[in-house]
């Protein structure tokens, strides 16, 4: 009788893992070495009644200063062909006049010194051509080396390079960049940017997304103007 009992427990036991082998299979499936590795939001996940999720695919990018506002006053400096030290303020730099503010996150940086800058250089007559005074160059570095990157590209007057030494321009604008992080020792840097200025007044900003070069260019700004 207990011998009986036992078979029909064993058959019972046998039948029972054989009706969820599989389920087992399926649930411990994805312990496979050969299994493709599910995305999070994988539509081969099971299908359940949730709310979806929305996700912003362009990043926000703002600053203090847009389009319409006057441009806070600041002071600026650079030396001039003779090595005399001179400074300038936003307000003599922009008022009654048509300016272009370009801003790079450091002098001798490569995308800065390759393409930034040099695309102002080259475009700077037709730029005129549009009605624009000045072309200006910021920087959060010293007129030392705004001096020296000057001389190293070779520029004449088609652009003035601005030294925002203790940033206090760019921090006036909300435009700081911290490259704290960096093992280069940028410190807090200035964002990208092309801003196109009316009379003291910010008619275009082309902001990039930190140190990016996608908006900024002469290209773009002459499209704008």
């Amino acid at each position: 009788m207990a011998a009986a009992t036992a078979t029909t427990a064993t058959f019972a036991v046998t039948k029972l893992i054989a009706s969820s082998a599989p389920t087992l299979k399926q649930s411990f499936s994805f312990l496979s070495p050969h299994r493709k590795p599910t995305s999070l939001f994988s539509s081969s996940l099971p299908h359940r009644r949730h709310q979806s999720l929305k996700f912003s695919a362009v990043p926000k990018i703002s600053a203090t200063i847009s389009v319409g506002d006057k441009l806070p006053d600041s002071t600026l400096s650079y030396f001039d062909s003779s090595d005399e030290l001179h400074t300038v303020s936003v307000s003599d730099l922009t008022s009654n006049k048509k300016t272009i503010l370009v801003a790079v996150p450091g002098a001798f940086t490569p995308t800065c010194s390759q393409k930034h800058l040099p695309g102002f250089v080259e475009k700077a007559a037709e730029l005129k051509a549009k009605g624009v005074d000045t072309i200006a160059c910021i920087s959060v570095n010293d007129a030392f080396v705004m001096k020296k990157w000057k001389e190293d590209l070779k520029i004449g007057d088609e652009v003035l390079l601005l030294s925002d030494g203790n940033g206090d321009f760019t921090k006036a604008i909300g435009c700081e960049l911290d490259l704290s992080d960096k093992p280069v020792g940028l410190g807090v840097r200035s964002r990208r940017y092309a801003m196109y200025v009316d009379d003291g007044v910010v008619k275009i900003l082309n902001l990039e997304d930190g140190g990016a070069f996608n908006v900024s260019s002469a290209e773009d700004l002459l499209k704008e103007i």
